[in-house]
């Protein structure tokens, strides 16, 4: 996949991205991503996403340890929504 095929116009510069469990396959969340939080997500090999509540890059479990670790990184057919396969390192919801 190449990141400048990406459509981020539709979402004002964020596309959905559904993180699921490489191993079990189940769904683990959904977040969003600007182009800046694939390259940090690229770059570190952990899922980082762009918090429209703060404002800002947020790395998954950044406070808590709880990462998700990259195995693949997918697009849907319109090129506006990412899949991406993870590997917990701990619980993803906080309950």
């Amino acid at each position: 996949m190449n990141d400048t095929e990406l459509d981020f116009t539709k979402g004002d510069g964020l596309i959905p991205v559904i993180v699921q469990d490489s191993a079990s396959l189940r769904v683990l969340m959904l977040g969003y991503m600007n182009a800046e939080a694939l390259t940090a997500t690229r770059t570190t090999g952990l899922v980082t996403f762009y918090s429209r509540s703060k404002q800002r890059l947020w790395q998954k479990g950044e406070s808590s340890g709880n990462v998700l670790r990259v195995a693949s990184i997918k697009t849907d057919c319109d090129k506006d929504t990412l899949l991406i396969m993870a590997a917990p390192q701990g619980p993803t919801c906080h309950t």
